[in-house]
């Protein structure tokens, strides 16, 4: 299940969406554009959102997750 808000009002574009990954509820906040590629990326991988951001999360490291998914969002679309 994943839930979202608008952060900051709508010109920020930041939406935190809250989701479970492995069992935990964690938040995460990205730009709206961010999302919507995300979105994108999961569905060209046949994954729902969280299942793609799960696989995210435990190749990240140390990184933060919402830096994580902004540089494999990158990442992706320089491919």
């Amino acid at each position: 299940m994943i839930a979202d808000a608008t952060v900051g009002g709508p010109r920020a574009g930041i939406v935190k969406r809250s989701l479970t990954i492995s069992g935990h509820r964690t938040s995460v906040s990205l730009e709206d554009a961010f999302w919507r590629r995300l979105k994108a990326l999961a569905a060209n991988r046949a994954l729902s959102l969280s299942a793609l951001i799960a696989e995210i999360d435990a190749s990240r490291g140390g990184a933060n997750l919402s830096s994580a998914i902004r540089v494999f969002v990158l990442e992706s679309a320089l491919q």
